[in-house]
């Protein structure tokens, strides 16, 4: 059975990982990629457009899948090396998340809904990962 992921990242940081074919999360670090397997779906969820500015985005920003169980470490310069994960990201569409808010069940207080994705990864439930998953996909 898969498990099915939101991962939290700039959008600017989730378009250089679908350029990539990659997942980074949790500011590289390995143990979080290690809680993936192979064909677990992931969905990124931005809250920013960049990691160093406050521009907001509030948006799914893509959808894939985990191709395979390696972790591997890349060396991004200046002393940073990353872990990443494989992923086929799939065509799709940005959506906001302000119209999902009421719906998702991983979200318990929809007051401060973003209150789940302060951990950079989320395990959520299928009817969840479906929700958005038919939003992002519609064509």
């Amino acid at each position: 059975m898969p498990k099915y992921w939101i991962a939290i990242a700039s959008r600017e940081h989730v378009q250089k990982g679908v350029e990539g074919s990659f997942a980074q999360v949790c500011h590289g670090k390995k143990s979080a990629l290690g809680r993936m397997k192979k064909d677990d779906w992931i969905i990124y969820y931005s809250s920013k457009e960049f990691f160093s500015s406050s521009v907001l985005c509030q948006k799914f920003t893509a959808i894939g899948k985990v191709t395979d169980d390696t972790i591997y470490s890349f060396d991004m310069g200046e002393g940073f090396i990353p872990f990443r994960r494989n992923i086929a990201f799939y065509p799709c569409e940005e959506v906001s998340i302000l119209p999902l808010i009421d719906t998702l069940e991983f979200i318990q207080n929809k007051k401060h809904w973003g209150y789940p994705f302060r951990y950079g990864l989320v395990e959520i439930e299928e009817n969840d990962f479906l929700a958005i998953k038919n939003s992002m996909l519609k064509k």
